[in-house]
């Protein structure tokens, strides 16, 4: 089985990671966890514009780095999950828009179900900011599972 993991590197991407472990994947099994770098850039809206790029260079660096942690946190948690079921584990930090990168992924991984967390925003917040995990389950070519925290807030499992 391949299972590609989407992370945000948010307390919903722990819970996500849970429900993967959870499922005790057949031997042999690939997962591969990404988490995708939305560019903050904006280009000058007018020529001549004088804008620091700098700041945003160090914006994406620092937010390649969140992601890098989060993949590399969730591989070793899967990997030491996976000891004596040979379940291989490969990780990828991508850049550009998070529905179209995982969908391409899936893709090129050949995944046969798309894992991805939840915010659980309402219905005026989802219209406005856009769904990810609403926009992989509508476009994906194989299986979606969208893990959403028990809680509401998945950075504190003990919450009622």
């Amino acid at each position: 089985m391949k299972v590609l993991l989407a992370l945000d590197g948010s307390g919903h991407s722990d819970a996500t990671v849970d429900a993967v472990v959870r499922r005790h994947l057949p031997a042999e099994s690939e997962v591969r966890v990404i988490s995708v770098v939305e560019s903050s850039y904006v280009a000058p809206s007018l020529p001549g514009d004088a804008w620091d790029v700098t700041l945003y260079e160090e914006i994406e660096r620092a937010a390649r780095e969140r992601a890098r942690a989060a993949v590399d946190k969730a591989a070793v948690t899967l990997g030491s999950d996976a000891e004596g079921r040979h379940i291989r584990v490969t990780t990828g930090v991508l850049s550009g828009s998070a529905k179209r990168a995982i969908l391409e992924d899936a893709d090129a991984f050949g995944a046969d179900v798309i894992v991805v967390g939840s915010h659980g925003h309402g219905h005026f917040e989802r219209f406005r900011l856009g769904s990810v995990s609403h926009a992989v389950a509508l476009h994906a070519n194989c299986s979606v599972e969208i893990v959403r925290s028990r809680s509401g807030h998945a950075t504190d499992p003990s919450s009622p």
